[in-house]
């Protein structure tokens, strides 16, 4: 009886990375309500804009230097980091165009694979070791190139950090069906007498952009984070103090007094604290 042939060895290699990342472009043929959310987080969210971008670019910058590594432990870290970066700058993009209530299954995805990696690294990608020699095949029942799922969570460290831990607890909540978040997404202008439903609504809100804007900055500060205190990647001196200036301008954005944010209270309940719709508006608090 013929045995099967060994799986061929997997080597790691980084074959493209982005030159630059760029905020979102205006969309023009989009709807007005699309235009004029775009227009307003441009106005009023600038700051957050700016600094998320040098985050972003940051990243690429970090990624690019360290491009001929082929360390199997750098390579677990890279792939869940290309994901990480993805769904920040997709959240970007569609916080940008007002479509809020898309934004927090992408980023709670985020958290997921940020934690993924913090655990890879306590562990010196043990998993991923483990699983890398045989993670491809070639299946003939199926006529296939057969990869093997290699399921990995990291809830320990979800549980243990405390910044993390609480952005992705409430990112969850926010992306289940649950009928207050639900009411919270698509009926934010409702008061004690009418539950005021909307439909596929892109119009601006300012709490609900300084909600994601707070949260893409703050993961977008985590990720780098990560990837410079891991030591698997090219991170020189110059990288090394503009990631602490942006940690330090992240950090004064976050903590504005007048900014829209949620505040992780007792019995895993969540205080919002600045919720309008505009800059105008009577800010006001939400329990979730």
């Amino acid at each position: 009886m013929a045995q099967e042939p060994s799986p061929p060895r997997w080597r790691p290699a980084l074959v493209s990375v982005p030159e630059r990342y760029s905020l979102p472009a205006r969309p023009a043929a989009a709807p007005p309500a699309v235009q004029d959310a775009y227009r307003q987080t441009q106005f009023l969210l600038s700051q957050d804009g700016d600094v998320f971008e040098r985050a972003m670019n940051l990243q690429l910058a970090i990624v690019a230097a360290s491009a001929k590594s082929r360390e199997p432990q750098a390579a677990a870290l890279l792939a869940l980091w290309s994901r990480t970066f993805t769904y920040l700058s997709g959240a970007c993009s569609l916080a940008s165009a007002g479509s809020y209530a898309a934004c927090p299954p992408l980023l709670r995805t985020a958290c997921d694979c940020i934690a993924a990696q913090r655990s890879l690294l306590a562990t010196g990608a043990a998993d991923f070791l483990e699983w890398l020699p045989k993670a491809v095949r070639q299946d003939r029942s199926h006529v296939a190139l057969a990869i093997d799922r290699g399921r990995f969570r990291a809830g320990s460290v979800l549980a243990e950090d405390a910044r993390l831990g609480s952005t992705y607890r409430l990112l969850t909540d926010l992306s289940m069906p649950h009928f207050g978040t639900t009411t919270l997404q698509v009926a934010p202008d409702s008061s004690l007498q009418r539950l005021a439903l909307t439909f596929g609504d892109s119009t601006f809100h300012l709490g609900w952009a300084e909600l994601a804007f707070g949260w893409l900055l703050a993961l977008a500060d985590c990720q780098l984070e990560t990837a410079v205190d891991s030591r698997l990647f090219a991170v020189g001196e110059e990288t090394r103090g503009e990631r602490e200036r942006l940690s330090l301008d992240i950090s004064a954005a976050l903590a504005n007094p007048r900014r829209c944010r949620a505040e992780e209270i007792e019995d895993g309940r969540y205080l919002v604290h600045n919720f309008r719709r505009r800059s105008s508006g009577v800010p006001r608090r939400v329990l979730l």
